[in-house]
């Protein structure tokens, strides 16, 4: 009989700011109470692990040494699966499942279950991601799956606005990252897309730093993530206690 608890890793650090959002929502997301009945949740921030996007684009050293010492030392440390506070790493994320042996919640699946939920079963959906997310192209196979033709930012919409818009968040300059990254957003809806996904961890940190009507029309992958963990932590309780009997 399996005595192991549910408890959830989270491989952050990729950025820190981006990683407490993820467990600012984490808490959000989760129907409590009272603190105990709150996701237990085991979290990995060394943001000394190597650049994604570089990496993917064939330019930067691979991150994923790093990362797979962060899901050991995390299994080590009693997880029992695995969220990654970063979309662009996702893109090893078949090595971190296959190499760490724990399950790994996929950030694009936690988006796809939002925008079915949402009722976006068709059309076009914005991407705002690195550029290393968008070559990785794990958005565009899952929104090809559930009928959805995947947006991104235009080539100079890109380098204008996206990416610095990160860049100010990582530098602490949210109002700067703010205005970039809604004007991101509406220049996705001006292209014809239905809804736009924040698909770098630090975009939603832009958006949410003052109100504006552009929100509306995004989802946040950090925050769907953060549902699909406590999702996750619900069916995993249920089958222990079921295991248990």
């Amino acid at each position: 009989m399996n005595t192991t608890h549910p408890l959830l890793g989270i491989l952050g650090g990729m950025g820190p700011l981006a990683t407490a959002d993820f467990l600012k929502k984490l808490v959000e997301e989760t129907p409590a109470q009272r603190d105990q009945e709150h996701i237990p949740y085991i979290a990995w921030g060394v943001p000394q692990i190597p650049d994604r996007p570089p990496a993917i684009t064939g330019n930067g050293e691979s991150p994923l040494p790093r990362m797979l010492e962060g899901v050991l030392q995390l299994r080590r440390a009693g997880a029992t699966a695995i969220a990654i506070a970063c979309n662009t790493a996702h893109h090893w994320h078949a090595e971190l499942e296959r190499e760490g042996e724990l399950p790994v919640l996929h950030i694009a699946d936690a988006v796809c279950g939002e925008l079915e939920a949402r009722g976006i079963r068709g059309g076009r959906v914005g991407l705002i991601s690195t550029e290393g997310t968008v070559r990785a192209g794990f958005y565009q196979q899952r929104f090809s799956a559930c009928g959805l033709e995947c947006l991104p930012s235009r080539r100079e919409d890109q380098d204008r606005l996206v990416l610095p818009a990160i860049a100010a968040v990582k530098a602490n300059d949210l109002p700067l990252a703010h205005r970039l990254a809604i004007t991101a957003v509406s220049r996705l809806r001006d292209d014809g897309a239905q809804a736009v996904v924040l698909a770098c961890t630090e975009t939603p940190v832009a958006i949410d730093h003052a109100p504006h009507p552009a929100a509306a029309h995004c989802i946040d992958a950090t925050r769907a993530l953060a549902r699909a963990c406590v999702a996750w932590h619900r069916r995993a309780s249920l089958d222990k206690t079921g295991a248990s009997r």
